[in-house]
């Protein structure tokens, strides 16, 4: 399986992470990994990118997730490297298994981000980033079947985000907000666009609070098209992110993705492991 490429590349990032490492920012600020390879939540990309390191700093992260919902389920390996704080790279392979039909279907995505201004701590507004995700559809046979226009598409986003000190009760307040030009269909698992539909522009927001140095709870909401007219849910899910320390954070997280293909009410759980150099 492709999965075994960027899997191996977290297995990497792991093992040396505890020989050397960028650090120079405070503990679980970088978010953890998206399952589109980028930083920032689960479902939703934030402004900040990968990894902790500062403006003289570069630094490499890679990262696993599994989610498993009531029809399907969602295998994504990736790596992702930041370089001085001011541009993140990425990659990430997806495997999406549909139980119905007892078939698979995989993408792999490279992804860039930049740093257009701020610090999500220090600067008076919120950190701004601009970023691209070109998405590869590798599976293209049931996309075609439903109606896909094409099996390659681009997003374009654009996320802001600002962490407040002592802002809830005393505890840190994160929250991001992020809108994205898309045609994918499901991700881009079922493809991009329709003959009826193209690109739109979504809305992606995400909430979290830092209960300690080392845990934070948080919601996020993602809107997303209905290019295929099959009823594609928002997604939303509450999650709960674990930083034992810089090298390494886990996010579980219970998730609600509506209707997939069809098929309604498709909820259930996700786990993700990132690994930090």
């Amino acid at each position: 399986m492709k999965i075994t490429v960027a899997s191996t590349l977290l297995l990497a990032c792991l093992s040396v992470s505890f020989a050397s490492q960028a650090s120079g920012k405070l503990l679980g600020t970088p978010g953890v990994s998206q399952v589109e390879g980028s930083a920032g939540g689960g479902l939703v990309p934030w402004a900040q990118l990968a990894g902790y390191a500062t403006e003289d700093e570069w630094a490499i992260s890679g990262f696993c997730t599994k989610a498993d919902v009531d029809d399907f389920s969602l295998n994504v390996c990736g790596a992702q490297a930041n370089f001085f704080d001011r541009l993140e790279l990425s990659y990430a392979e997806q495997d999406f298994k549909v139980n119905p039909l007892n078939t698979e279907l995989s993408q792999s995505i490279t992804g860039a981000k930049v740093r257009l201004y701020g610090d999500l701590v220090y600067s008076q507004w919120p950190q701004l980033t601009f970023g691209v995700q070109y998405k590869k559809l590798d599976t293209p046979a049931v996309a075609n079947a439903l109606g896909a226009a094409d099996t390659s598409g681009y997003d374009y986003y654009l996320s802001a985000s600002k962490l407040h000190l002592g802002a809830a009760f005393g505890y840190n307040l994160l929250w991001n907000a992020t809108a994205r030009s898309t045609s994918a269909n499901e991700m881009g698992l079922l493809g991009f666009g329709s003959a009826n539909h193209d690109r739109s522009v979504q809305l992606e927001l995400s909430s979290a609070v830092l209960l300690n140095q080392h845990l934070a709870v948080g919601v996020e909401y993602r809107q997303k098209p209905d290019n295929l007219d099959l009823q594609e849910s928002n997604w939303r899910d509450v999650f709960v992110a674990w930083f034992p320390n810089k090298h390494v954070s886990v996010t579980a997280a219970y998730i609600d993705l509506g209707a997939i293909a069809a098929l309604p009410k498709q909820t259930g759980w996700y786990l993700s492991v990132t690994g930090y150099f």
